[in-house]
């Protein structure tokens, strides 16, 4: 990855002219290289970190494992378009293993989760399981510490 991308990635709301001093390149050649970035599609899109149970104790997030078959015609990718157009989706993803698709939802209780799980999901025709695990404490999001706690460096003192 490229030095521009990486500082990007790290934090998106640095100025063009904050990362031309970091890089020793002019602030043209910043914007000219994120505006090619952008077009190519190597950036989509610029986005914030949120603690989800700063803002609401009771958020549940889940990672949803699904089976499905694959389409004739197009495999894997109708069947996750398809997914990833509902609003509570986050993230679609194909994965090896023993499950094929990985879908990230977050809902305000478990409630609202397990009936889109029963209702949308597990509706569609080519999903024949699904496997729902509920986020119990995140600490890491997109290489960001998102964990308020503390962490004593002093280590354990024993007798």
């Amino acid at each position: 990855m490229d030095a521009l991308l990486k500082l990007l990635k790290g934090n998106a709301r640095l100025s063009n002219s904050e990362l031309a001093v970091m890089l020793n390149c002019s602030e043209k050649e910043i914007a000219d290289q994120i505006s090619r970035y952008e077009s190519e599609g190597i950036i989509k899109g610029y986005t914030s970190i949120i603690d989800e149970a700063a803002v609401d104790p009771n958020a549940v997030t889940a990672l949803i494992e699904l089976k499905v078959t694959p389409q004739s015609q197009s495999g894997y990718d109708e069947i996750a378009r398809e997914i990833a157009e509902y609003e509570e989706v986050e993230s679609v993803r194909l994965m090896s293993g023993a499950y094929d698709i990985i879908v990230s939802v977050t809902g305000s209780n478990i409630r609202e989760i397990s009936q889109f799980v029963s209702a949308r999901l597990a509706a569609i025709d080519a999903v024949t399981s699904t496997a729902t695990h509920f986020q119990l404490k995140a600490y890491k999001e997109n290489g960001i510490a998102i964990t308020d706690e503390q962490t004593d460096e002093r280590g354990m003192i024993s007798p």
